[in-house]
């Protein structure tokens, strides 16, 4: 049995700065992957839609409600892909199943406390939104080589940077757009914002 204080442990850094703290290793979890977090107005889980292929996630809402922006790609579900926003309040949870998409923000002015329960414990397969360029696959994985994040293909292996192709910055993050209709990428440094994929009954 193991125990362990919640406002004991340090906040993780992270590429949003949000307030996350890991229980898995202070419990020695052996399958299950728990997090606690704490977003204020405006942050999110994690910065950009993306998929665990190899994880279930359920999400137990303790204070405050979070938006959960969601995304199907089109090969999912014929033809066409989707997009939809739920929200979930609190005392309520979620649960994405493996290749889901979704990000969860905190759309409100109230501070949001969640916990965030993967399984398996560990999740080596994440997947972006984004289509390949060369093959067209509907994702690619984000991998870190020679200390620099690319983006390969699962299927074609292609690499690519993380780049904005207009002031060459690498943060950027894949979300809805302000609509929540399309996804779209978006450069956190100069904010170019450009659509990745245009959900069909949204394409004008």
């Amino acid at each position: 049995m193991e125990t362990v204080s919640i406002d004991g442990l340090d906040s993780i850094s992270s590429e949003n700065d949000i307030d996350r703290r890991k229980l898995s290793d202070p419990l020695n979890t052996a399958d299950v992957a728990i997090n606690r977090y704490a977003l204020g107005p405006g942050e999110r889980f994690s910065g950009s839609l993306h998929a665990h292929m190899d994880q279930e996630e359920v999400f137990l809402i303790v204070e405050g409600e979070v938006t959960f922006e969601t995304y199907t790609p089109r090969n999912r579900v014929e033809p066409d892909c989707s997009s939809s926003e739920i929200t979930v309040g609190e005392n309520e949870a979620i649960r994405f199943a493996p290749g889901e998409f979704q990000s969860g923000k905190n759309a409100s002015d109230e501070v949001v406390v969640a916990f965030a329960i993967g399984a398996p414990r560990d999740s080596e397969d994440v997947r972006i939104p984004l289509p390949c360029p060369e093959c067209d696959h509907e994702d690619r994985r984000p991998v870190v080589v020679d200390e620099e994040e690319v983006l390969v293909c699962p299927d074609c292996e292609a690499e690519s940077p993380v780049e904005c192709p207009e002031c060459g910055q690498s943060d950027l993050r894949v979300v809805l757009d302000s609509d929540e209709e399309n996804v779209v990428n978006v450069c956190l440094d100069c904010g170019m914002e450009s659509t990745v994929v245009c959900i069909p009954e949204n394409c004008q």
